[in-house]
Parts: C-alpha cells; sequence; structure tokens
C-alpha cells in the first residue's frame, strides 16, 4: 500500500483577526485523522496546516466557518520535517487560554453591570460581545478530549443562546429610539470602555505570547481585531454623547455591536454542524 504523502499547507483566512477565531478553526479541525499540527499567524491571517493526504477535507471545514478562506498554498514535505512539525504542541496553552477566559468574562459582567447602570447600549452590545469570545474560548478547552456529538451540541446550545441575548439587544435599542430615555452616562461608558479596550490587548498578547519572532506585539497593535473595534466604537460613542447631549449615537453603534454578536454566534453554530 502507497505511503499517504504530507504536506504544509497555508490557508489565508482574511477574517481570522482574533485569537477567539483562531480557537473556533482550532475546533472546526479537531478530529481530522490526517492533521497533525496547526500554527498561526494572526497577523497575515494565515494558518499553516501540517497533514498527510489531499487537504480537500480541511478547506472544507474552513470554508464552512465563513472566515474569508481566499487562497491555498499546499507544499510538499519531507519525512523529517513532517515527523518534527507533528511532534510540536499544535495546542493552546491550557494556561493561557484559562487566563484570556477568566479576563472577557469578567469584563462581561462588569460591562452589563455598568450597561444597565448608565443606561448605556453600547456597553451592553459590547459585554454580550465579551460573553461570545468567553463560550469560545470555553468551547476551546472543554473540547479536548470530549465526544464530538456531545461537544457540537453545546456548541448549537451557546449559539443559539448568543444569538437570542443579541436579537433581545436589538429589540431594546429599537424601543429606546422610538420612545423617551434619558441620555446615557458619557463618563462610565469611556471608562469602562478603555478598561475593556486594555483588557482585550491583554489577552490578544497573552494568546501571542507563545509565538517566537516578537510576532505578538505586531499584533497586539492590529487594529482590524472586532474587539478592538468595537471598544473603540463604543468610546467614540460615549464622546458623541457628550458632544450632542443626545442618546442616539450610543443606540447606533449597540445596533452595530448586537449585529456582530449574531454573525459570532451564526459561526459558533457552524461548529455546531
Amino acid at each position: 500500500m502507497e505511503e499517504e504523502k504530507k504536506y504544509s499547507t497555508f490557508f489565508h483566512l482574511s477574517k481570522m483577526d482574533c485569537s477567539s477565531e483562531e480557537a473556533m478553526v482550532r475546533m472546526k479541525l479537531q478530529g481530522l485523522d490526517n492533521v497533525k499540527s496547526l500554527k498561526f499567524d494572526l497577523e497575515s491571517r494565515k494558518v499553516k496546516v501540517v497533514h498527510s493526504g489531499s487537504p480537500d477535507v480541511i478547506k472544507e471545514r474552513l470554508k464552512d466557518l465563513d472566515l474569508g478562506l481566499d487562497s491555498v498554498e499546499v507544499a510538499e514535505t519531507s519525512e523529517e520535517d513532517f515527523m518534527e512539525d507533528a511532534g510540536g504542541d499544535d495546542k493552546m496553552d491550557r494556561k493561557r487560554l484559562w487566563y484570556v477566559l477568566l479576563i472577557n468574562f469578567s469584563f462581561f459582567l462588569i460591562e452589563m453591570v455598568t450597561g444597565f447602570i448608565s443606561r448605556s447600549m453600547g456597553l451592553v452590545a459590547d459585554s454580550l460581545d465579551m460573553l461570545a469570545d468567553s463560550f469560545v474560548y470555553i468551547l476551546s478547552l472543554w473540547a479536548v478530549g470530549a465526544v464530538v456529538a456531545r461537544k457540537k451540541k453545546v456548541a448549537r446550545l451557546s449559539g443559539y443562546f448568543q444569538a437570542s441575548l443579541a436579537f433581545l439587544g436589538l429589540f431594546e435599542v429599537i424601543r429606546r429610539f422610538v420612545s423617551y430615555e434619558e441620555v446615557p452616562d458619557f463618563r462610565l461608558m469611556i471608562i469602562v470602555s478603555l478598561f475593556a479596550l486594555v483588557a482585550n490587548a491583554i489577552s490578544l498578547y497573552i494568546i501571542q505570547k507563545s509565538r517566537g519572532s516578537g510576532v505578538h506585539m505586531k499584533a497586539s497593535i492590529i487594529f482590524t481585531a472586532n474587539d478592538v473595534i468595537i471598544n473603540t466604537g463604543v468610546i467614540f460613542a460615549g464622546v458623541m454623547v457628550l458632544l450632542t447631549g443626545s442618546k442616539y449615537p450610543d443606540l447606533i453603534v449597540g445596533a452595530i455591536v448586537f449585529l456582530i454578536v449574531i454573525r459570532g454566534a451564526v459561526r459558533i453554530l457552524k461548529l455546531g454542524k
């Protein structure tokens, strides 16, 4: 029987720009016998998959995540290089994953409470985005050694729960648009969002710390990451509330963030297929 060839295949995912999306890719490819290791470069939005045999199944699973798969580079690798890559640690460091999970879940609670206190839908929406990331990290931690069917069931439940909360948030935004509401507290909006921005930067730094060549420093300043954009958007909304004395900047940003959370829920549901 002819031995399967070994390959190092680079997949470019144009929408993979944060550590939670890396975790989703890992979960999606978990369980494929021909996949030996994964190496991520968030700065370049590439994942290197060391595998045997055809990359077609890997490609189809990555397409299913809707992360903008737009190029594939396949290179045959030597047996020596294959064994070296396959022998490496291709799992996300569990201790670091626990750290970022605690950071994200803590700020979910902080932003949810301060969002209601300040009457800011932007903060409430951002808290749900933090919760969405927490779901991904929990699934990634729990997936190791778990029964595949059970993992998919939990992914579906978390996706539906996340989407339900986001839809409720959108309904609340609409209600506040058409009814009288007090102007949100811009001070709390700005201060809490600044802390959340720092928390996201720390989370990304922790995830990237295990990679060499200073990549973690470069990745920590990528301002295209969804979490950083969202935090900046809430800060901007707070400034606009201050300047205009209006509730609408907060509601507009809140609605946008809720839609982003729904998109994340759809991706989690795809893990449950």
